[in-house]
């Protein structure tokens, strides 16, 4: 596993439709958080949001987690796609239903882009699902390849999709 002496923050998408996706959304987080290399530094609520894409599939709940990690963007990635497959994710397509979903979302300020990741997420800029939880946590993060805020990104957002916030009870906060 690469570990670095420097500390990165990033977000993390969060997002699930099968089973429970409240509780295997909450389940995903306290795992990232039981790791010894990342530390939670801050979530979203969790959000109710209508599928994009494939829409003819169960709605997702959705969040965004600020973490500190001191491993490589790659070894990150590793350590989500674990957390994903002790989870039960089974990878039958893009876009369609899933136990458990981790996504980097933001690796600092780092642009990556090679073959098992791209960094800023690709599509994050133009999906409510996640700019609305992120909002919510960091609006005025810039994001490194169109050097506009998060709150900027939403309020040019063209996606209308639904992103409903669950109430206090539902989230566990």
């Amino acid at each position: 596993m690469n570990v670095s002496s420097r500390k990165v923050v990033c977000f993390i998408g969060v997002g699930s439709n099968t089973g429970d996706p409240v509780q295997n959304c909450l389940e995903a987080l306290d795992r990232l958080s039981a790791g010894e290399t990342t530390e939670v530094l801050r979530r979203s609520s969790l959000y109710r949001t209508e599928p994009v894409g494939i829409i003819d599939q169960p709605w997702f709940i959705n969040a965004v987690v600020e973490v500190r990690t001191t491993l490589e963007a790659h070894a990150l990635l590793g350590v989500l796609q674990g957390i994903e497959e002790r989870m039960g994710r089974v990878r039958a397509g893009k876009g369609g239903p899933r136990v458990i979903d981790l996504d980097i979302l933001l690796y600092g300020e780092r642009v990556i882009r090679d073959e098992t990741l791209c960094v800023p997420h690709p599509e994050m800029h133009r999906r409510r699902f996640v700019l609305v939880p992120l909002m919510e946590i960091a609006p005025y993060v810039i994001h490194p390849v169109y050097g506009i805020s998060i709150r900027g990104l939403l309020e040019r957002l063209s996606d209308i999709s639904t992103v409903i916030p669950l109430g206090a009870a539902a989230t566990g906060r």
